[in-house]
């Protein structure tokens, strides 16, 4: 691994990235000063990711601290992140419905190696459109490993300070500060609505306020509406399907299912999405899966309340905690 001094950032194609002596271009990300983690184990676990390679995962080059600054360099992609495509009317329609569901399928592919096959297993912590970047044919990468945790054989979950973004984070952790695979599962839900529906994990809305997707989703869901909150562009796209973008959205709603024990591991995800030699989607294999509410913090200070209460007192069961403002939760997991 190569340790990287501070370097000089220079800004084009939105995105921050500088030349290496032997001629990559290489993304730059710089951290927030809010972890608290020492620099002993902030470059222990940075060594750690550096050594997983997998074609879904941005290769790590390095990273370095200066002063309170925490600074990763990752291969650079061309296109940037995914949330700044879905952001832009124009770019997103070049997201085709099959581009839509590569990508949708290759970032599980990705969270299966370093949940499942890697060991120690990997949990990321943040899951979101931001941190997925995309090469020149759109091929995902799933990047910025700053928050991830490992997880040594056999240990369900590790208590720790919550950390992640608001939309994407799972209730049960943002409560209690247990941290599970299930975690990333909840987040990987939310990018999936995202991704087929083209819409924000959070929108603000003057009327109403901030709204979240998984409310949304889950409101469409109940109505026997789901499949309108699919992207309108998609309806310019010859090899849309409907019944495939339905499926795909009911994945993401299994994902981020309130109780967390519910949710699949990755690999099943991966399964309910897999394309037969025929081309088509297993939709018959997952009718019978029953969906049941989603869990979803409101807003940044019902985050805040739940992160005081778990520095606070980290050792509180679940069942005995109770979320602030949680649209649905079952303290039950």
């Amino acid at each position: 691994m190569i340790f990287i001094p501070p370097v000089k950032l220079v800004k084009a194609d939105l995105a921050l990235f500088t030349r290496l002596n032997d001629g990559r271009d290489v993304a730059v990300k710089v951290l927030s000063v809010e972890s608290r983690q020492g620099d002993k184990e902030f470059m222990a676990e940075l060594s750690s990711v550096s050594n997983i390679s997998q074609e879904n995962l941005v290769k790590l080059n390095g990273g370095c601290i200066e002063g309170r600054r925490r600074i990763l360099v990752y291969d650079y992609m061309e296109h940037n992140s995914l949330a700044r495509i879905l952001l832009d009317d124009k770019a997103r329609s070049k997201l085709d419905w099959r581009v839509r569901k590569e990508i949708c399928i290759e970032i599980a592919r990705g969270l299966v190696h370093i949940h499942e096959e890697v060991k120690p297993h990997i949990v990321h912590r943040d899951i979101k459109a931001s941190n997925i970047l995309l090469e020149k044919n759109f091929h995902p990468r799933i990047s910025d490993f700053g928050l991830s945790k490992l997880f040594p054989e056999h240990v369900s979950h590790i208590t720790t300070r919550v950390a992640g973004t608001l939309g994407y984070i799972a209730p049960e952790y943002a409560v209690t500060g247990h941290l599970t695979r299930k975690s990333d599962v909840y987040s990987y839900g939310v990018l999936i609505l995202q991704i087929v529906s083209g819409r924000s994990a959070v929108d603000f809305d003057l009327e109403l306020g901030e709204h979240y997707l998984v409310q949304k989703a889950w409101e469409m869901h109940m109505d026997n509406r789901l499949l309108d909150i699919a992207d309108s562009t998609l309806q310019h796209d010859g090899n849309f399907s409907e019944k495939e973008a339905l499926h795909f959205l009911k994945v993401g709603l299994h994902c981020v299912q309130e109780k967390c024990n519910l949710r699949p591991k990755m690999s099943a995800a991966i399964e309910m999405m897999m394309i037969d030699q025929n081309d088509q989607i297993k939709v018959n294999d997952f009718n019978n899966v029953e969906i049941r509410q989603p869990g979803v913090i409101i807003n940044n200070m019902d985050l805040k309340i739940a992160r005081r209460k778990n520095e606070r007192s980290s050792k509180l069961s679940i069942s005995s905690m109770q979320c602030p403002q949680v649209y649905p939760f079952n303290t039950r997991v």
